[in-house]
C-alpha cells in the first residue's frame, strides 16, 4: 500500500512538473511578443481635410515612414500575397509545407530559398532583420503565432505595409507611394503596385540607372501570376506591363510649409487630418507666389496669409511666409508672430463706444490738430478735416479722431477690452501703450487679430440665429485638427464683450472701402462681395496689414520684412489690400451679408449734419437704426438758435435790437478750430453772421489757438544750411474778415486778416502770446519756445 502511495505521488508530481513546465512554455509565448510590436520614429504627415497630402516631415531617424493607415488598398494587398505569401489567411504565421520545400531545396541545390510568411516577415522587420540563423528562424516562428493570436490578418498586413523597406530611406508603402509616384497608395495603379510589391523582397533594386532589367522582370512576373489567377483581366495585364518602374525618389507635396512645422512641433511622428481646404491652399500659393513677386521689387519680401471658418473657428487657408530666399527669412512663420498692429484696433474702439452708448455711427468727431501730454497724433495725409462722422472716420482710418475719441473712453477701459478678447501678445499694463495703443503702439499677431474679426462676425451671426443670445466664449483661438470642436462656452443674454448692434454698425463702415490715396483700379471695389474690413500700417513702414471678414470668413494679410526693415510704400492699402481681395475672390459665396440685429437696434431720429440725435433746433433729421444703447448719447450739441436781423447780415440781441424785428433761425454751428478746416472742405457749410457791432457780445467763443495749441512746446525750425527759420502762428475766428492783432509779452508783432496766420522771427524762451480782434475780444497762451537739437 506505502508503495502504491508513493507511485501515485511520483505521477503527481511528474503531472504538476508538465503543468507548471507547460504553463512556463505558455507564459514564456504568451509574453514573447513586444508591445507595441514597432517602437520606431515615425515621420509627421500632414492632410488636408479631404485627405489630400499637404506635407510630410522626416521621422528622427532620418527615414521617410509614414504611419500606418486604417487598412492596405486593395491592389497592394493582392499583389503583395501573390508575390510573398498566397496562403495568407489559411495560415497559424508559418506555412509548414512551404517550410518543407524550401528546406529540400536548401539542401539539394546548394542555394538558399525562403519560406517566410508575411507573419514572419513582421517579426523580422520588428526584430532589425538580425542576422539569420536557424535559432533566430525559431524565435520568428514562435512570435509569428503570437502575433498570428494577437492580432487580425488586417492588422499584420498593415504592420507589413507601414514598415516593409522599398529602397534608401523609404519606408512603408504610403511613404513608397509618394516618393516613387507621387501618389497616395490609395491612387497606385495595378502596375505601380506590383512594382512596389516585389521590392520588400531586394529594396536594393531601387537605383536610379541600375536594376531596371531585373526589377521589371520580378515585376512582370507577379502581373503575369495576377493575370493567371484571374486577378485581373487580359487588358490590365497588357496595360500594366507598360507603366514605368520607380526611379529616382520624388519630392513630396509640400503645400504648406509653415503649417506642418507647426503640426510637427506639436504632433511630431503623428498623422494629423488638418481643416485646410486642398484646393484653397494650392490657390493662395498661387496668389502669394504672384504678389511676393511683386512686392520684392521693392525689396519688400515676406507676406503671410491665414483664413478662418467663422462659424467652426477653423484655419482652412493658411500662409506663414512667402517664397522667398533663406537670407530674408525663408523659414520664419510669421502667421503668429506679434507684430505693430498699425490701425487694426480701430473698429474695435469704434464699436466699444457704440456698445457703450457714448458714440453713434454717423456722430461728428473732431478732426484738428491736438495735442495731448505732449503727444500729438497725425493723420496719414497730414491733413485735418475739422470734422469728420465717425462711420468716415473709421473707414478712411483717420488718426486723430481715433485718439481723441480713446482719450474720451478710456485708456484702461479699451485696455480691458482688448483682453477680453483675448489678445495674448498685448501684455503690458495699458500705461505702457499710451494713447499710441490705437495706432500701432502694441503688438499682436496676424492669427489674432483674424481671430478677433471672425469671433465680431460670429457674434453677429449668433445673436440674429438663435433669439437673440450670446455665447460667452466667441473669441477661442482657433483650430486646425479636423474633429476638433471650440467650446464656445454657454449662451446668455448679455454680450461678453460687444453687442451685436454696435457690431453691425462697425462693420457697415467697414464696409466702405475707399480709402486716401488707394488705387483707383481697385479701391472702389466693385465686385459683388461685400466684406468688412480694415487696414493697417505700423510707424516707419515696417507691417502692412489688411483684415477682413463676411458672414462665413475671415481673412488676414500681413505684409512686410521679417527682419523689421521698413520700406516706403509698404501700406496697407498698397501691399496688403490686393491680396485680401484676392483671396476673397477665390471663396465661396454662402451669404452676402449680416443680417441687422433689430433686438440690439433701436430705430431713432438724428441730425442730418451732426448725426447726434436731433434736439430741438435740428431742422433736418432722418431716421437711423442705431445701437441700442445710442438712445443715451447727448441731442445735438452743434445746432443752437440764433436771432438775426431783417436783412440777415447780422446776429443781435435785444441789447441791441428790437425784438419784434427779430428773425429767428437755427443754425450749424461749428467750434472755431473745427470751423476752420470744415468750411475749406465742405462749401455748403455757412459760418455764423459775426455780431451786430452796436450789441453787446454774448458769452461765446469767437476764436482759438490753431498753433500753437494749450501745453505744446515751439520748436524753432531749420534749414539744412542751419539757418532758423520763421515760426507760423494760426488762430481760427468766427469772423474771418475781422482784424486780429497779435502780442508776445504785451509787444505788438503783427496784424492778420482773413487767413490769421502770421510769420515772426522769435528767440528761445517762455512768452505770451496774446490775439485781439477789433471788436475787443482777446485770447491769450503761454508759449515755449525751444531751439532744435
Amino acid at each position: 500500500m506505502i508503495r502504491k502511495r508513493e507511485e501515485i505521488k511520483a505521477v503527481l508530481v511528474k503531472h504538476k512538473v508538465k503543468v507548471l513546465l507547460g504553463l512556463l512554455i505558455f507564459l514564456g509565448w504568451f509574453f514573447c511578443l513586444p508591445k507595441p510590436v514597432f517602437d520606431d520614429p515615425m515621420s509627421t504627415v500632414v492632410e488636408s481635410r479631404e485627405g489630400e497630402l499637404l506635407g510630410a516631415r522626416i521621422a528622427r531617424d532620418g527615414q521617410w515612414r509614414f504611419p500606418g493607415q486604417d487598412s492596405v488598398p486593395e491592389r497592394f494587398e493582392l499583389a503583395i500575397r501573390y508575390f510573398e505569401d498566397e496562403y495568407f489567411f489559411r495560415h497559424l504565421g508559418f506555412n509548414p509545407m512551404a517550410m518543407g520545400k524550401a528546406i529540400l531545396y536548401n539542401l539539394t541545390s546548394g542555394k538558399r530559398r525562403g519560406a517566410s510568411t508575411l507573419t514572419q516577415q513582421v517579426i523580422r522587420l520588428s526584430r532589425k532583420n538580425k542576422r539569420r540563423s536557424y535559432f533566430e528562424k525559431l524565435v520568428e516562428l514562435i512570435q509569428a503565432t503570437r502575433l498570428e493570436a494577437g492580432y487580425s490578418k488586417r492588422d499584420i498586413l498593415n504592420l507589413y505595409a507601414s514598415h516593409a523597406p522599398f529602397g534608401g530611406n523609404v519606408v512603408g508603402l504610403e511613404a513608397a507611394a509618394w516618393r516613387y509616384f507621387g501618389t497616395s497608395s490609395e491612387d497606385l495603379s495595378w502596375g505601380q503596385s506590383a512594382a512596389l510589391a516585389v521590392l520588400p523582397n531586394a529594396p536594393a533594386l531601387i537605383y536610379p540607372g541600375k536594376n531596371e532589367i531585373l526589377l521589371r522582370e520580378k515585376r512582370d512576373r507577379l502581373l503575369l501570376k495576377l493575370h493567371q489567377k484571374g486577378v485581373i483581366d487580359e487588358m490590365t495585364y497588357e496595360l500594366a506591363l507598360l507603366e514605368s518602374l520607380p526611379g529616382k525618389p520624388l519630392a513630396l507635396p509640400d503645400k504648406a510649409l509653415h503649417f506642418t512645422e507647426k503640426v510637427r512641433q506639436k504632433h511630431e511622428g503623428k498623422r494629423l487630418r488638418s481643416t485646410l481646404n486642398s484646393l484653397l491652399q494650392s490657390k493662395l500659393n498661387q496668389i502669394t507666389q504672384d504678389h511676393h513677386f511683386q512686392l520684392k521689387q521693392n525689396q519688400i519680401h515676406n507676406l503671410s496669409i491665414v483664413v478662418l471658418d467663422v462659424h467652426t473657428r477653423e484655419i482652412i487657408g493658411y500662409i506663414g511666409n512667402s517664397p522667398t530666399e533663406t537670407e530674408h527669412e525663408k523659414y520664419v512663420d510669421v502667421v503668429d508672430k506679434p507684430r505693430s498692429t498699425g490701425s487694426l484696433l480701430k473698429p474695435l474702439l469704434f464699436a466699444s463706444s457704440m456698445h457703450a452708448g457714448e458714440l453713434l455711427p454717423q456722430t461728428l468727431l473732431a478732426d484738428v490738430p491736438t495735442t495731448i501730454n505732449g503727444y500729438s497724433p497725425q493723420n496719414f495725409d497730414k491733413k485735418f478735416n475739422g470734422a469728420v462722422s465717425a462711420s468716415n472716420a473709421l473707414s478712411r482710418s483717420l488718426n486723430v479722431p481715433a485718439v481723441r475719441l480713446l482719450q474720451n473712453y478710456g485708456l484702461q477701459r479699451f485696455y480691458n477690452q482688448l483682453k477680453k478678447m483675448k489678445l495674448g501678445h498685448v501684455t503690458k499694463p495699458a500705461d505702457h501703450y499710451g494713447l499710441t495703443l490705437i495706432l500701432g503702439g502694441a503688438e499682436s499677431s496676424l492669427l489674432e487679430v483674424t481671430k478677433v474679426f471672425a469671433g465680431l462676425a460670429s457674434t453677429l451671426n449668433e445673436y440674429t440665429a438663435n433669439s437673440s443670445q450670446y455665447r460667452a466664449e466667441e473669441f477661442m483661438s482657433p483650430i486646425y485638427e479636423l474633429g476638433q470642436q471650440v467650446d464656445f462656452g454657454k449662451t446668455q443674454l448679455d454680450p461678453p464683450v460687444l453687442g451685436a448692434g454696435a457690431i453691425y454698425s462697425a462693420f457697415a463702415s467697414l464696409r466702405e472701402t475707399n480709402r486716401p490715396n488707394a488705387d483707383e483700379s481697385w479701391g472702389f471695389y466693385q465686385d459683388a462681395r461685400p466684406i468688412a474690413w480694415k487696414t493697417g500700417t505700423s510707424y516707419g513702414f515696417k507691417d502692412a496689414w489688411a483684415v477682413g471678414t463676411t458672414p462665413d470668413y475671415a481673412i488676414g494679410v500681413w505684409v512686410g520684412n521679417a527682419d523689421g526693415e521698413g520700406r516706403p510704400g509698404l501700406t496697407g492699402v498698397l501691399a496688403a489690400a490686393p491680396i485680401l481681395f484676392d483671396v476673397l475672390k477665390e471663396l465661396p459665396v454662402k451669404k452676402l451679408w449680416f443680417d441687422r440685429p433689430y433686438d440690439d437696434l433701436v430705430e431713432a431720429e438724428v441730425c442730418s449734419l451732426s448725426g447726434h440725435r436731433a434736439g430741438l433746433y435740428c431742422d433736418a433729421t432722418t431716421t437711423e437704426w442705431l445701437p441700442a444703447q445710442g438712445i443715451k448719447t447727448t441731442t445735438c450739441p452743434y445746432h443752437k438758435p440764433v436771432f438775426l436781423n431783417t436783412s440777415g447780415t447780422y446776429r443781435v440781441n435785444s441789447s441791441c435790437y428790437p425784438m419784434d424785428d427779430m428773425q429767428a433761425v437755427n443754425w450749424f454751428d461749428l467750434p472755431p478750430v473745427m470751423a476752420y478746416y470744415y468750411a475749406s472742405l465742405n462749401p455748403q457749410y455757412k459760418l455764423m453772421p459775426p455780431l451786430d457791432p452796436n450789441c453787446v457780445a454774448e458769452d461765446e467763443p469767437l476764436m482759438a489757438f490753431i498753433y500753437p495749441r494749450r501745453n505744446e512746446q515751439v520748436i524753432l525750425p531749420k534749414d539744412f544750411d542751419e539757418t532758423v527759420n520763421d515760426v507760423v502762428f494760426r488762430l481760427a475766428h468766427r469772423n474771418p474778415d475781422t482784424n486780429v492783432y497779435w502780442y508776445l509779452d504785451e509787444t505788438f508783432v503783427g496784424q492778420t486778416k482773413t487767413f490769421h496766420e502770421l510769420a515772426i522771427v522769435i528767440a528761445p524762451g517762455t512768452y505770451l502770446l496774446t490775439a485781439t480782434d477789433q471788436q475787443g475780444n482777446s485770447i491769450m497762451e503761454k508759449v515755449e519756445v525751444v531751439p532744435t537739437h
